[in-house]
This record gives structure tokens, sequence and C-alpha cells, in this order.
């Protein structure tokens, strides 16, 4: 045995210790519907699923009920339904699961639970195998694992998929069907991700560019996050911090006390309120207006300015967001 060989036999390598769920998350509404809730987290939902996840509501009404997480799947704008489960699953949910989607809507479901019963496994595929195939059900479960005293990681493990959906992820992947308006989407997000690396602020440049008109970015707290946003239609341009769920109007006039504060280190203002006259969610936003975000040769500003916009957003409130 080489010297080399000695070495490495002799290296302590760590283990794998799947930790309890609950030991994280001690309760489902309060501490893993916000965790899961954030962009961050979706991705890796979305990458586990071959889905693209916007957030869209957290604890949504339904009527008398409330749906955990309702997001956009942004490469068909469709809703994806997302019920969360922190133990063995049951009938109760599986209830719940489709009374949300057909008040939704939603064409694509997914069950997040610790571990599966073998019959709602079978459930949802059943469900699978009769619905028309633009619509999905997923079954899902969720691990936490660590090695020693490193910080537990997340694992999905998918357990019921639509018929022939990971054939159908492949291909997409390996050949994008996407259009002129998407592609162009994808090529602005691709320069700003750029200019945040050039700037090296709070707000890293490392996100996957989406086919859509905002991006979003994380700052460090569930139900919040801030977002870039294009919108040709308004000949406008976006940078945001953007509120979700039942408290996003109280955690809203908490911040406007200190509006003046907050403006006052910024330098210039902001316009506090609504995302629409009937939305709950709320947001915190500045404007760059009478812009053109087809027009390539003006990216580069556009890019800058809301590049600039962003981290400074992100260093006036992620202290006053921690101490709400």
């Amino acid at each position: 045995m080489t010297e080399g060989q000695k070495e490495q036999s002799a290296r302590s390598l760590g283990r794998l210790e799947q930790v309890d769920l609950r030991t994280v998350w001690i309760q489902e509404a309060t501490g893993f519907t916000p965790w899961l809730a954030q962009p961050d987290n979706l991705d890796l939902l979305g990458q586990t699923l071959g889905l693209s996840l916007a957030p869209e509501s957290v604890e949504a009404a339904l009527g008398s009920f409330r749906a955990d997480i309702v997001c956009r799947d942004t490469g068909t704008d469709a809703h994806v339904l997302i019920e969360n489960q922190l133990e063995r699953t049951d009938h109760d949910h599986l209830g719940k699961l489709l009374t949300y989607a057909a008040s939704l809507e939603a064409v694509t479901v997914v069950w997040l639970a610790a571990t599966f019963r073998d019959e709602h496994r079978a459930a949802l595929d059943w469900l699978n195998r009769i619905t028309p195939s633009d619509f999905r059900f997923f079954g899902v479960e969720i691990e936490l694992w660590r090695i020693g005293d490193s910080p537990e990681a997340p694992k999905f493990n998918v357990v019921s998929m639509p018929n022939d959906w990971s054939r159908s992820v492949a291909t997409s992947m390996g050949t994008p069907r996407l259009s002129e308006t998407k592609l162009r989407q994808l090529e602005y997000w691709a320069g700003l991700q750029t200019t945040l690396d050039s700037q090296n602020g709070p707000i890293a440049g490392n996100r996957k560019p989406q086919p859509q008109h905002w991006m979003p970015y994380p700052i460090g707290r569930a139900e919040f996050y801030l977002a870039a946003v294009a919108n040709t239609r308004e000949r406008l341009a976006r940078a945001e911090l953007y509120l979700i769920g039942d408290e996003a109007a109280e955690r809203l006039a908490r911040l406007e006390a200190q509006r003046d504060e907050i403006e006052g280190e910024l330098g210039y203002p902001l316009e506090w309120g609504d995302q629409s006259p009937t939305a709950r969610d709320r947001r915190i936003s500045c404007y760059l207006r009478n812009i053109d975000a087809e027009d390539e040769s003006d990216w580069p500003r556009q890019h800058q300015w809301l590049a600039e916009r962003l981290n400074q957003l992100h260093r006036a409130f992620v202290e006053r967001i921690r101490a709400l």
C-alpha cells in the first residue's frame, strides 16, 4: 500500500444522520410552510419535480379553508397547489388536497409529507391515470439529514408522479420549447445577474434566470422577498420588497412607521401599498418608468438601475424585517 493509499484509508469520514422533522419545524403552519415558501426552497422543490415555481400566496383562503401554498408554474402560468403534512399521510389531507385543487382549478397538485401510506400513493397514481394529461399529481416525501454538527439539509423524494413525467421533463430540458417572449426574458434576467455579480452587493447574481417577467431574491426571512420586475405593457421596471400572507398588511404598517428614516437612508421615495386593490399581499417599491424592456441597447441602463435598487432595498430592510 502506498503512502497516499494509507493516508486515504486512515482519513475519518463523516456519517449521514437523519433528523426528525419536528426538531426543526415544531409547527407546520408557522414553521415548515413559511420555510418552504421562500424562493430558494421552492427552487429546490421545483428542481426535484422539474417545475419552475413562483410563490403566489401562503395560507391562501379558499372559502372556509386555507391552502398551504399556492404557486405559479412559470412555464405554463398555471396554478400549483402545495399541501404540507409533517407526518404520515391521512385521509383528511387527501380530501383537503382535492377540495383545494377544485377551488383553484389547479392543474398541478403537490402533496408533501413525512411518509406516504401505500393507499395514498396508490390514490395519486390512480388520479394521474384517469385525469387528462395536463393535470398532474405529485407525492413527495421530505427528509432532513446532517453530518456531525453540520446544519440540517432537506431532501425531497418523489414517490408518485404523472405517467411518463420524468421522460417528458428530460425531453423538455434537452430541447426547450420556449416562445420568443420567454427566450427574451431569459436573456434579460441573465443580463441582470451579470450586473449583480459586478456590483458585489448583498444580492448575489447566482440565481437561475427564469422565463417570466419578474425575478425573486431572498432577504433572509419567510414571507418576504425582493423582486425585480420588467413590465413591457406598462413600460416600466420595478424593484420591490414583497410581503406575503395574512400578516402582510400589519407588517407593512410597522415598516411604514419608519418611512421617513428608510427613505432618508435610500435618498429617494418609495411607494407603499397593495399589489392590487383586492390582494392580501403587499409590496414596497420604486419604479423606472418610460422604458422599453425589449430594447436590448438600453438593457445595461435598466440592469444597472435594478441592481442598485435591489441592493439598496436589501440593506435598508434586512435588519428591520428581522426585528418585526
